[in-house]
């Protein structure tokens, strides 16, 4: 987390739940390649593509308003992110094991979103 208010200190990639969310990122894109759903998919991985992105953005802003910012968006793709795995899971696009572990995924980042936010402030 002290890597969020001095970016000096640290990488972007040696920074947990950037790697975490990318990884997640990644598996949902692979999962979705050539899926016939395009609204779905498109919605579904532009979210998990979101929260990574989000991070990193917030990771380089100067000021703890910016960085709070762009975590709080991440946050939001996360709950978004969340919402779209379990509509997934009920229409039978995601099988139940993924969904509750990228779920279970999007959780954890999301306390660890708000942690750092917390400490932001």
């Amino acid at each position: 987390m002290a890597a969020f208010q001095d970016g000096a200190r640290m990488r972007l990639e040696n920074l947990d739940i950037w790697r975490r969310s990318v990884d997640l990122s990644v598996e949902i894109y692979q999962h979705f390649a050539g899926h016939r759903d395009f609204g779905f998919r498109d919605q579904i991985t532009r979210s998990s593509l979101s929260l990574p992105s989000n991070i990193a953005e917030g990771f380089e802003r100067a000021s703890e308003r910016e960085k709070a910012l762009f975590l709080n968006y991440a946050k939001g793709s996360a709950g978004e992110l969340k919402t779209q795995l379990i509509i997934g899971y009920r229409i039978g696009y995601i099988p139940e094991d993924m969904s509750n572990k990228w779920g279970e995924e999007v959780e954890q980042l999301s306390r660890m979103l708000f942690a750092i936010m917390r400490k932001l402030k």
